[in-house]
């Protein structure tokens, strides 16, 4: 069966012949930029138009987009025009589903985003912050290794680290996990986070020392110990986004709830058998 994308084949077509748009003076998006049979067509519409496009389209200059995207609202209206009362049954619930989602959708995120305001992360910070700080203080460590697949290797390697080279160096040049670049280093982490016989080994190890080889499920390592410190809450910064989706959540879960708790529900599935579901044919009746 034949579909048509919002992106019409008549859409990429004009795009290989479309002409610069003479602009209007101080336009809005109620200007009108096409009718038909009577149906307007403004800037509103193409505007969210072109940001329904796909990423290779929306890049394109504006004055290759503007006028295929008229045209393209153009053939829509009035295609519509001619299919309206026409849907089949399967159609018309598809159809009432998506506008059901799309404005539940808007609803949601607009929700959401007006929760999300310097204040309100500012508080969310400030609990954090409590709740972390009534936490025991754990160690955490900063540690970098270099992994190779035997243990020759990482003799060799140690030879050379006892002779003066740089970890950081041999680690890039030999290492075989994705830290080589940086130097082997995996940054901090608190007890828990790594296999134990790794966790041993930083435990075991004075800041600027090194050990191995050591044998792990992955391979040979070489681990070296940075930095040690106490657990403490991270900067506002290290979390702002992880607080700015916890608050976009919560808002939206919060605007569900309301809208459900505040409408008149009859919920009238009960008795009916969940077989139900498979019976697609329905939609054909």
């Amino acid at each position: 069966m034949l579909s048509f994308s919002r992106t019409s084949a008549a859409f990429a077509a004009i795009l290989a012949v479309s002409a610069p748009v003479v602009a209007q003076d101080a336009p809005t998006r109620d200007t009108v930029v096409a009718i038909v049979n009577g149906t307007e067509i403004t800037l509103g519409h193409v505007l969210a138009a072109r940001d329904g496009l796909p990423e290779q389209f929306r890049g394109m200059p504006a004055d290759a987009l503007f006028q295929p995207l008229v045209e393209q609202l153009i053939e829509q209206t009035a295609i519509m025009q001619e299919a309206e009362g026409t849907l089949s049954p399967r159609e018309q619930v598809a159809f009432e589903n998506e506008q059901r989602a799309f404005i539940a959708n808007a609803a949601l995120t607009r929700a959401a985003a007006e929760a999300v305001t310097e204040e309100a992360i500012t508080e969310a910070y400030t609990a954090f912050v409590t709740e972390f700080d009534g936490r025991e203080p754990a160690p955490e460590f900063n540690a970098s290794h270099i992994i190779v697949e035997t243990e020759e290797q990482a003799l060799e390697l140690r030879a050379l680290l006892d002779e003066g080279a740089d970890f950081a160096e041999l680690a890039v040049e030999h290492s075989m996990d994705g830290a080589a670049q940086g130097g082997g280093s995996l940054g901090w982490f608190g007890l828990g986070a790594m296999i134990p016989e790794f966790e041993e080994a930083v435990q075991a190890l004075e800041v600027g020392e090194y050990m191995g080889p050591l044998e792990t499920q992955f391979g040979w390592h070489l681990v070296l110990l940075n930095d040690t410190r106490m657990s403490s809450a991270p900067a506002l910064e290290e979390v702002r986004e992880a607080l700015m989706q916890n608050l976009e959540r919560e808002a939206a879960q919060a605007e569900l709830t309301r809208a459900t708790e505040a409408a008149t529900i009859e919920r009238n599935y009960e008795g009916l058998d969940p077989s139900l579901l498979m019976q697609t044919e329905l939609l054909d009746d």
